[in-house]
C-alpha cells in the first residue's frame, strides 16, 4: 500500500517563501511522477505543477510559473515544491499527488494520479 505524506506549508507574508515536501512509502522501486494541486475555499481543485519520473522539464500552471519550482530526489520517492514570491491568491490547501506514469496530455488532471497526500495549508497574508 503506497502512502504519500506531505509536510511544510504554513503562514507567510506576501513576497515570502515556503516549501512543501512529499514522501512516498510502500514501494521503494517505483519511479513516481509528482504533482501538486491546490484548493482554495469555495473553488475547485486546480493543478499547480508536475515533475515527471522520466526527466521532462517540470510543468507549471501559468499562475505560478516563474515563482514555484518542483524538484525530486534521485530515487523518485521524495519531491519538493518550492514556492517563492508568494501572493495572497496562493492561499489554499496544497496536495501532493504521485503517479506511476507520465502523460504530456493528462498531467494536469487529478485523475492521472493514484496516490495523494493529506493536504497542507498555505496561507499568505500580511
Amino acid at each position: 500500500q503506497v502512502q504519500v505524506e506531505e509536510s511544510g506549508g504554513g503562514w507567510v507574508q506576501p513576497g515570502g517563501s515556503l516549501r512543501v515536501s512529499c514522501v512516498a512509502s510502500g514501494d521503494p522501486d517505483e519511479k513516481y511522477t509528482w504533482a501538486w494541486f491546490r484548493q482554495a475555499p469555495g473553488k475547485e481543485r486546480e493543478f499547480v505543477g508536475v515533475i515527471s519520473w522520466s526527466g521532462e522539464a517540470p510543468n507549471y500552471a501559468d499562475s505560478v510559473k516563474g515563482r514555484f519550482s518542483a524538484t525530486r530526489s534521485s530515487d523518485y520517492q521524495t519531491a519538493y515544491l518550492q514556492m517563492d514570491s508568494l501572493k495572497s491568491e496562493d492561499t489554499a490547501v496544497y496536495y501532493c499527488a504521485a503517479g506511476t506514469y507520465y502523460s504530456n496530455f493528462n498531467y494536469h488532471l487529478a485523475s492521472h494520479y493514484a496516490y495523494w497526500g493529506q493536504g497542507t495549508q498555505v496561507t499568505v497574508s500580511p
